[in-house]
């Protein structure tokens, strides 16, 4: 057989893929559906992208998120073995501009690949690259919604392929357990996992519910970031670490200063960003006191991972010393959250706070202990608000959505 190197290129937006049908004047396969693909002797990497600028025009809208292991395709009735290359791409617009290889394109959830005619494999290529437990447990570059979403990612495509399959119950309920438990300092992954197998009793209604769990999640997230773009507009915000919500809000701000939020320092990435739409200062953690008692900000503006019931903030460490430093400078601290980040529970039950690699802050061979405290607590008594998808919150009505979180957790029979 020939042996032929071929990409294939998946690009992601909002929990939808990009499927392309191929046209009658391609070599192989032609009125088949399948992703971004083309021959990937040499470079694969370099070649990915050259496909899909060529295919669909939106290289400059994607990021990469990960490239999948290789694997072999045989096809007897062509005499050829492709070695496929499988890649992820988060994509930004759905503006395709049409390719004389494609009939028709389309933006559907990933599992449409398990009921249509699709070039061979299609959906072991997707596999290759979609998001995992594994995915979701490792992922220290994001934020908790952008993580949350990659679950309910998970859920689905788990839930369509047993649809498909008829096969039973049990294992997408013990995916869903697993799931809740990657990431316990992040309530909105429990939360939305808890609405989506809340509302459905099959795999066929866990596939449809995770499709509508996903597009609520970025709904309820762009209207939390909107109530904040209101309240910050044409002023002077002090922020730290990386949230998605938080970030869009900022843009419209005045003039931000960012903490560089170490050991990661994803706030260098946050402040250069904000540089196409605003001023921007960025500064050293430990300089957060100094930049409230001698700058005027109006305000602190930072994300949570979770939100207590009685109103406490986990979120990356640094924002306890923000809001207390802001505390002692009266300036009022806000925090951006969907009400989907807030903990079923309080008190003795508090998260578990993860903690980043120790050679992040001490590499040297010195007998030291080392803290590299991913999260802290910062108590309700020193957050203004929760500026969320409902508008302005106060404590009492965090406690409440708690309590409506909280009914939704008792889809199997050991929940309460």
């Amino acid at each position: 057989m020939d042996q032929i190197h071929v990409v294939t290129c998946f690009l992601r937006n909002r929990g939808d893929v990009l499927l392309l049908q191929r046209s009658e004047q391609v070599g192989s396969y032609a009125g088949l559906w399948g992703g971004v693909a083309g021959h990937a002797e040499g470079d694969p990497d370099a070649l990915a992208r050259e496909e899909i600028e060529e295919e669909t025009g939106l290289l400059s809208a994607c990021t990469f998120v990960r490239a999948g292991d290789t694997f072999e395709v045989e096809d007897e009735s062509l005499g050829k073995r492709w070695i496929v290359h499988p890649y992820l791409f988060d994509c930004a617009s759905r503006a395709v501009e049409p390719h004389w290889e494609t009939t028709e394109m389309e933006w559907v959830s990933p599992t449409e690949i398990l009921r249509r005619e699709t070039v061979p494999d299609l959906w072991k290529s997707y596999a290759h690259v979609a998001p995992s437990v594994e995915s979701v447990a490792k992922d220290a570059e994001h934020g908790s919604a952008y993580i949350s979403i990659r679950a309910l990612e998970t859920l689905r495509d788990r839930a369509g392929l047993l649809a498909v399959r008829d096969d039973d119950w049990d294992e997408l309920a013990e995916l869903a357990t697993e799931l809740r438990s990657t990431r316990p300092s992040m309530a909105v992954l429990e939360n939305r996992v808890n609405r989506v197998m809340a509302e459905a009793d099959s795999p066929t209604a866990v596939e449809q519910s995770a499709i509508e769990g996903i597009d609520r999640a970025y709904r309820v997230d762009e209207e939390a970031t909107e109530n904040a773009r209101e309240r910050i507009a044409d002023s002077t915000v002090l922020t730290l670490s990386r949230s998605g919500t938080v970030l869009d809000a900022l843009r419209g701000a005045k003039r931000v200063f960012v903490a560089e939020s170490r050991p990661a320092c994803e706030g260098v990435g946050v402040a250069e960003e904000l540089t196409e739409s605003t001023d921007v200062t960025l500064h050293t953690d430990a300089g957060i006191g100094h930049v409230l008692a001698t700058e005027d900000v109006d305000s602190v503006v930072v994300g949570a991972d979770s939100v207590l019931p009685n109103g406490d903030v986990v979120n990356k460490t640094g924002t306890r010393l923000a809001a207390t430093a802001a505390n002692r400078e009266d300036v009022p601290v806000f925090v951006v959250t969907s009400t989907d980040k807030v903990r079923l529970r309080d008190g003795a039950d508090r998260p578990e706070l993860e903690s980043g690699d120790s050679a992040a802050v001490y590499d040297g061979d010195r007998n030291l202990s080392v803290l590299n405290q991913t999260f802290d607590v910062t108590p309700a008594e020193f957050i203004t608000g929760y500026v969320t998808e409902r508008g302005l919150l106060g404590r009492k009505a965090v406690r409440d959505v708690g309590e409506e979180l909280r009914s939704l957790a008792g889809w199997r029979d050991d929940e309460t």
